[in-house]
């Protein structure tokens, strides 16, 4: 009982590293994060790519840490918050279907902003175009179940390591866009969109099964 315990376990960790990957989708990033620094040099480019992963690893950080406390505060049940968590990642999921950015990460209007800004790391790449509301409601809600201290720990070590994969996406961003192309990022944001869509709407169902305990029988 217990081996069958300490794999559902494992399986809901590595789902979470899984679901945080396709959700913050670092591979999709690849074009904005180019054309954003395109006048940087070299080193300017990587520095960007620093401190635009180490803004990803805090804020989800943050929100592990510190979403419980949010929801308190406001009055929000894990609940509601997994609906509309759930709805806010099947809205950009369907967005990433199509090959496109969602309006909850970045709107047209903020596109133009951002090209007139000269400190793109923390805002927009960090925030909210890789570590978007999607990512942030995801870990406030796989954080919730339960709140354990060992559970938190590998939760972090998880998001440590996309933080890390997000930063070599990064670095290695030129390279990575001309052995895939704009189609080959497209195809990846989509696989990755799939995956998304299926995570948000497993998080309304869960929602809803509390929310209308009718739907549970």
């Amino acid at each position: 009982m217990d081996t069958d315990q300490s794999l559902y376990a494992w399986a809901e960790y590595l789902k979470f590293f899984a679901g945080l990957l396709a959700i913050l989708n670092p591979i999709g990033v690849i074009p904005i994060f180019i054309n954003l620094t395109q006048n940087q040099t070299v080193v300017e480019r990587r520095r960007t790519a620093l401190t635009a992963a180490f803004t990803v690893g805090v804020v989800l950080a943050v929100a592990l840490l510190a979403g419980e406390l949010i929801l308190n505060f406001f009055g929000i049940s894990v609940a509601s918050f997994q609906v509309g968590g759930g709805i806010l990642i099947l809205m950009n999921a369907l967005s990433m279907l199509q090959g496109k950015v969602g309006p909850t990460r970045q709107t047209a209007e903020e596109a133009q902003e951002n090209q007139e800004k000269e400190q793109i790391a923390v805002v927009p790449l960090g925030v909210p175009l890789i570590a978007g509301p999607g990512a942030i409601s995801t870990v406030i809600l796989y954080g919730h179940r339960p709140a354990l201290f060992g559970r938190y720990i590998i939760l972090l070590f998880g998001i440590v390591v996309v933080a890390v994969i997000v930063w070599l996406v990064l670095q290695l961003a030129p390279l990575i866009s001309r052995a895939l192309s704009h189609t080959g990022i497209n195809i990846v944001t989509r696989l990755m969109g799939l995956i998304m869509a299926a995570i948000g709407i497993e998080f309304i169902a869960a929602g809803l099964r509390v929310l209308l305990p009718a739907l549970a029988s």
